[in-house]
């Protein structure tokens, strides 16, 4: 008999981010491809919240429920998925009464980033696992005694960042006995396209902001930004002769992505290209190859951590020129996959790249395969969740 899992997951918190709905889809749909029966919650708070300008900010004029809506029908989970409010309200889907009794019956509670809250649903959950997609932001925010609403009250705990653990690795326990997952991606929805012209170095990115607990600060640890760690690296594009581009959040300060531009990088509005699930496949198909850096306390930590949507230029057969982690310990690198640490080793990284292209690429669908596709990658995850003493 099937499994039975209910999914903790913020697909209306992904309002105009189509990047952010398919971290949160490759999981469900994922995991739906392997036989599971699959009931999504997604929880938002009002703050959280997108409206047009003048309108009042009540959940019946959040742009962010027909966001849901659209991403429901476009993916087939209508009659599957439930909306609720902060106070357990339901906005799309059953009743609170009702998702009480559909948690009782399942068999785990997958709780991507801890999305679900909710207690009265949570916790009639028999197993509950949390997935942690923000390593060292989660566990130094625990170490410090912080309250963590979104990780207590679960049985397992799955993190993403692959060197949690380890010797090399400096990120803390905080007491929890954190397994390991890595990020999955559908292959049959990433397929390998033809090389675009113009070619270029692309990603997509949050320029600052806070994880999913708080802002991470005074841990010991450098808590830089992403848009810090692409000031750091601009002169990568003006060394290389090569065309790069970022496209990053309206909220980006432009006297700091002006120091990207004037060093010869093309700066584009993340909301416009990448608005909703086709738009942002549009996009990494559309390049090239990538070019991204990572949080600081990613890099500093040696977290092993490695983006998922670095998996879809994979699958795509785009190479990736990304910032080190420590990921070189569980992931090939050198071929499709190239890490650097210094702006030397990311100018030498891009030629290689531009140079032998072909192999590059080949190398990068190859490793997507081999160590990324969602369905070797989400049974492992399934079997040890399920079969695990609690």
């Amino acid at each position: 008999m099937a499994p039975f899992v209910l999914v903790g997951a913020s697909i209306a918190w992904t309002y105009n981010r189509g990047g952010s709905a398919w971290t949160r889809l490759s999981w469900i749909l994922g995991l739906e491809r392997l036989g599971v029966e699959v009931f999504v919650v997604d929880e938002i708070d009002l703050e959280r919240c997108t409206f047009r300008v003048g309108d009042e900010h009540v959940y019946e004029n959040a742009l962010n429920v027909g966001w849901f809506d659209a991403i429901v029908e476009r993916f087939g989970l209508s009659g599957r998925a439930a909306l609720i409010g902060q106070d357990g309200q339901a906005l799309r889907g059953p009743c609170l009464a009702d998702l009480q009794e559909v948690a009782s019956s399942a068999d785990a509670l997958v709780n991507l980033a801890g999305d679900l809250r909710h207690g009265e649903i949570k916790n009639r959950v028999r197993r509950r696992i949390l997935v942690d997609t923000d390593p060292g932001l989660t566990q130094f925010w625990l170490a410090a005694g912080r309250a963590a609403p979104r990780v207590v009250d679960h049985d397992l705990y799955f993190t993403v960042g692959e060197n949690i653990g380890l010797q090399e690795c400096s990120i803390p326990s905080a007491g929890i006995d954190w397994r390991h997952v890595r990020q999955p991606v559908l292959l049959d929805e990433w397929p390998v396209c033809e090389t675009p012209s113009p070619w270029r170095f692309t990603t997509v990115a949050k320029w600052r902001g806070i994880g999913p607990h708080g802002k991470l600060a005074n841990a010991g640890v450098k808590a830089s930004d992403k848009g810090d760690e692409f000031l750091e690296f601009s002169q990568v594009a003006p060394l290389t002769g090569e065309r790069f581009e970022v496209a990053v959040d309206d909220a980006a300060d432009p006297g700091e992505t002006g120091a990207l531009v004037r060093a010869g990088w093309t700066v584009r509005s993340a909301q416009r290209v990448t608005a909703d699930t086709d738009s942002f496949r549009c996009y990494v198909q559309g390049s090239g190859a990538e070019f991204s850096v990572a949080k600081g306390a990613y890099v500093d930590t040696r977290s092993g951590w490695f983006s998922d949507r670095t998996t879809r230029y994979l699958a795509s057969g785009r190479p990736a020129l990304v910032q080190d982690t420590g990921f070189d310990r569980t992931i090939p690198v050198g071929d499709g996959v190239i890490a650097f640490r210094s702006v030397e080793d990311a100018v030498a990284g891009a030629q290689s790249i531009a140079a032998n292209y072909g192999h590059h690429a080949r190398s990068a669908r190859q490793i997507a395969e081999q160590y990324f596709a969602a369905g070797p990658v989400l049974g492992r995850f399934l079997d040890e969740a399920l079969s695990s003493r609690i």
